[in-house]
């Protein structure tokens, strides 16, 4: 059940945007250095070393996740590594821009999975609040000039990043529907455990086949290794973290639309550590996005 979008609910949700466009930040800057699909599993192998300390119990052969392992192991694959894999799949044949718009659609996948699959509601405030936060993604992305919209065209790349947000908003009707006993969920550390040891597992088949593939070449330094760092804590444990306990508070179909504050971060991020520097449209996008939120979470 669902409650009420409190200050203390929407900073959670915004935590995972600003940590995801410090990731998408950074995976920039290290693209040269390592495979993507490669990188996402050293990713999730850090967090499950930083994880293990806190939530090992959670693997003993009578512990409760066993049996909800089918649950687990859905929501390993679709929100640590289909989602991660298709992503990172999407921009080796994408433009970023092509990939992010196709990503602003969250919150329209969000109402139209919740209300297929999951016998979910759309109220009329969260389709003008889908409207509205959509206005914002795509004014940041067209720079405030709507012409260069009309060169978007679909690309391979393209059709892997819609079955990604896809496969984010199965994953995140799936966080709200509580099946298994209360003291995983209460333990935050046991229950992402209980994802990423079989997300770990599907990621690391992902990074097998793309290490079979040929693409092998991994540039180990500083940089790369703070890199690891940073994504490992910060968008891996940390945000999944905070937008499990924020779905669970304000449901799925109004967290889908903070997702669409990742691109608005990334643009800051990306003035602060690539030089580009903000302009006033990135202003009008920020208020069209919580507007779209306020719309949303309405009662």
């Amino acid at each position: 059940m669902t409650q009420r979008l409190t200050p203390a609910t929407a900073a959670l949700l915004v935590i995972p945007p600003l940590l995801w466009a410090g990731n998408a930040v950074t995976g920039r800057l290290v693209h040269d250095l390592i495979p993507p699909i490669t990188l996402n599993f050293i990713r999730w192998a850090l967090a499950f070393a930083i994880l293990l300390p806190l939530a090992h119990g959670v693997l003993r052969p009578g512990s409760p996740l066993w049996p909800h392992w089918r649950r687990y192991a859905l929501l390993g694959l679709l929100g640590i590594g289909l989602y991660n894999a298709l992503q990172y799949l999407a921009l080796q044949t994408s433009t970023p821009i092509n990939v992010t718009l196709v990503g602003s659609s969250m919150p329209v996948w969000m109402l139209a999975v919740g209300a297929l699959f999951f016998g979910a509601q759309v109220t009329r405030r969260q389709l003008l609040g889908a409207l509205l936060s959509m206005c914002g993604v795509l004014l940041v992305m067209s720079r405030g000039e709507w012409a260069q919209l009309l060169a978007f065209r679909l690309v391979p790349g393209d059709v892997f990043m819609l079955l990604a947000t896809v496969s984010w908003a199965f994953y995140s009707w799936l966080l709200s529907r509580t099946s298994e006993p209360a003291a995983i969920r209460a333990d935050w550390a046991g229950f992402l455990m209980a994802q990423l040891v079989f997300g770990l597992a599907w990621s690391g088949s992902f990074a097998g086949a793309e290490w079979a593939s040929g693409r092998t070449h991994i540039a180990w330094g500083w940089p790369l290794a703070a890199a690891l760092a940073f994504i490992a804590v910060g968008p891996a444990v940390l945000a999944y973290r905070c937008w499990g306990v924020g779905v669970q508070r304000a449901g799925p179909a109004v967290a889908g639309f903070f997702v669409n504050l990742t691109p608005l971060f990334a643009g800051i991020l990306s003035a602060a550590f690539l030089g580009e520097t903000p302009q006033l449209f990135h202003g009008l996008a920020f208020a069209l996005i919580v507007g779209g939120i306020v719309v949303s979470s309405r009662r």
